[in-house]
């Protein structure tokens, strides 16, 4: 396993290709910290990671305090950090930029983009 022995925390894991990475890190040895957003869902695909594995979901909310909070629990749970993938993100609307406003543009642009920062 290529991960053994590595702790990484998944920000916006609870689906999409977002749950299929923090799967995969652990089936590659990882234990993983799954990090749920404030209106997040635990999808029902990310119990079907191994028993074998560890893995622990915090929901970390919206603010940068919570997200810290979210780091402490991967270094409180596992004694360590070593992977942060921060891929959360929002894709309430489907359609050509053009045709998405301006109000729905600035809230997905602070979550993709400000967000990640």
């Amino acid at each position: 396993m290529k991960l053994e022995n590595k702790v990484v925390l998944v920000n916006g894991a609870s689906s999409g290709i977002r749950n299929e990475v923090a799967r995969l890190f652990a089936k590659e040895g990882a234990s993983v910290v799954v990090v749920l957003g404030a209106d997040e869902k635990l999808g029902d695909d990310i119990n079907q990671i191994s028993d074998s594995k560890k893995i622990i979901f915090v929901s970390a909310g919206d603010d940068n305090e919570n997200i810290q909070s979210a780091i402490n629990a991967a270094v409180n749970e596992f004694g360590k950090l070593d992977i942060i993938l921060n891929c959360a993100g929002i894709a309430d609307i489907i359609t050509p930029v053009l045709d998405i406003g301006e109000g729905i543009w600035e809230i997905d642009f602070s979550v993709d983009v400000t967000g990640a920062i």
